[in-house]
């Protein structure tokens, strides 16, 4: 349990939040959400410790251990895999070493006899015989194979050290486990996995993620930081976005009856229990539905974007058609034989265990690279609107946002201009920013803007949630669901996928596998398994 009194911290004269007081109690997982820039991460490290708080206090219960995600992965490059794992579990891991620097003197002593019983003793108190086995259970659980566990970090990739840092937090069953946006750079079936490690988790867990798919299938609790207030909610992120959603549009009719309002919040939390007792979600073992209040309902201060893709014209009945295309990088197969035929109302999910195999293709297809073999055809009818993985060279020019979006529109008038940004939430004299100097969000908002202004009927999105606030992730996938359009897209965000595409195509260097079904059914079906495993 971990118990938040009073709590603020300041930066510059100027209050990130103040006057916070929350409880994080056991077998409770509490999702940390807010704006760029809210305090989610100082949040974490002043629950960590790693950052002091201007006022207030921070209690673990007695004898409590708390465990955090590291983000530095590099600060365990010369230790081996499974000791790194080990050391999440700090007074094990202290003990242990002691144990075996004792046996290992050529002097040994009573004295060091006597130390040595006592550390046995507690290291046997700890689990600490089966240290190892449970470190090397998470990481094949984590998809780290064994002949990796005695390697050094250092001779990992970079997603590899992602893992062993997760197991490493995860390790001994910490009584408070923290963990800072867990989901970046694992594939979806990781993701899946930790899903269900959590949602067995008895302990407390506060967790910060972009992830809607993920918290909502861990979290019992919303925390919400806004305005430079931190407050808690029932329910996992669905029901937080809608409620909040629904208690704005209320707050706009202001005319409407006190009784009205109340008798639609009721039939709101109605129907979402009935769909979260139907669903295979932790938030239903913890019988959040039970907690759930009308009081509780805010309506939400978040700003969000007016994504609205429309198409200029519809599609014919062809739309792509890839007969035998084939890539190879530097001596490494991406694709071989690669063959489909995109339909008029496609939304397609390509997905691959090398993220890097996808963009290629993307590539491709966009014309911007060259296959070694096979061929492609677009429909005449066919627009196509491109958000890439890399943007940066649309940003090379010291151009302000008006002269920027300018160069994707006839209509040069500024209110027309300022209208474009205005929707991407560019308001007032930030239109005259620079966009060299934006961040990675307000990038991809701007790539945004432009593939509206082009009305294509086909778009093809490269991971498209990267570096986007939760606000913009949910805007953007509100509206494709909806595009009449064709997509063809790549991404790790489960809920992005699952809710906008209806096929899906998984390819390696041995094949593919091209299935019309929603994606978690693809994931799940135990017939396409065995054949998943083929293609690499």
């Amino acid at each position: 349990m971990i118990t938040v009194s009073n709590l603020s911290i300041q930066f510059d004269k100027k209050p990130l939040f103040s006057d916070v007081n929350v409880k994080f109690t056991p077998g409770n997982c509490y999702g940390v959400i807010g704006a760029n820039g809210a305090g989610k991460t100082t949040f974490l490290k002043m629950l960590s410790g790693n950052l002091d708080s201007t006022t207030g206090s921070i209690i673990l219960g007695q004898g409590e251990r708390l465990a955090v995600l590291k983000q530095n992965h590099f600060e365990f490059d010369e230790f081996p895999v499974l000791e790194t794992v080990i050391m999440g579990y700090g007074e094990l891991y202290s003990v242990m070493k002691e144990k075996d620097a004792i046996y290992m003197k050529p002097d040994f002593s009573d004295a060091d006899g006597m130390r040595a019983a006592d550390l046995e003793s507690h290291f046997a108190e700890m689990n600490g015989w089966n240290a190892e086995s449970d470190a090397a259970m998470l990481l094949s659980g984590l998809g780290i194979k064994e002949h990796l566990h005695n390697k050094l970090m250092k001779d990992l990739s970079g997603k590899e050290k992602v893992k062993v840092l997760l197991a490493q937090a995860l390790f001994g069953n910490p009584d408070n486990l923290l963990l800072d946006e867990p989901t970046n750079d694992l594939d979806l079936e990781t993701v899946l996995w930790l899903e269900n490690y959590l949602a067995n988790f008895e302990n407390t867990v506060i967790v910060v993620s972009h992830d809607r798919h993920f918290l909502d299938n861990v979290c019992t609790d919303i925390l919400d930081i806004d305005h430079g207030k931190v407050e808690i909610y029932s329910g996992n992120y669905s029901f937080w976005y809608q409620s909040s959603q629904l208690a704005a549009r209320q707050v706009a009719q202001q005319n409407k009856k006190a009784e009205e309002k109340k008798k639609e919040l009721q039939e709101f939390i109605a129907r979402f229990s009935a769909n979260v007792s139907k669903a295979k979600q932790t938030t239903s073992r913890k019988k959040m539905i039970e907690k759930l209040n009308i009081e509780d309902i805010q309506p939400s201060t978040r700003r969000y974007p007016g994504i609205i893709f429309q198409q200029e014209r519809a599609a014919g009945n062809i739309v792509l058609e890839v007969e035998n295309l084939s890539k190879t990088i530097d001596e490494q197969v991406m694709f071989k034989n690669l063959s489909f035929n995109v339909e008029k109302g496609d939304k397609i999910i390509f997905h691959s265990r090398d993220n890097r195999a996808i963009t290629i293709l993307l590539e491709i297809l966009n014309g911007r690279m060259q296959p070694d073999s096979g061929t492609f055809k677009w429909g005449q009818t066919i627009t196509f609107a491109y958000l890439p993985f890399d943007n940066s060279e649309y940003f090379l020019k010291p151009l302000t946002l008006m002269e920027w979006i300018g160069q994707y529109t006839d209509d040069t008038l500024e209110s027309s201009l300022r209208g474009h940004l205005g929707k991407m939430l560019f308001n007032g004299d930030e239109v005259y920013k620079k966009c060299t100097v934006l961040s990675g969000g307000e990038k991809v908002r701007c790539m945004i803007a432009k593939m509206m202004l082009a009305k294509a009927n086909t778009l093809i999105l490269d991971h498209p949630t990267n570096h986007l606030d939760m606000e913009s992730i949910q805007a953007f996938n509100n509206n494709l669901i909806n595009f009449p359009g064709q997509i063809i897209m790549s991404s790790h965000d489960h809920e992005f996928i699952n809710t906008v595409t209806n096929r899906v195509i998984e390819f390696g260097p041995n094949g593919q596998i091209d299935k019309l079904m929603k994606f978690e059914e693809y994931l799940t079906d135990d017939s396409i398994k065995s054949k998943r495993e083929e293609l690499y």
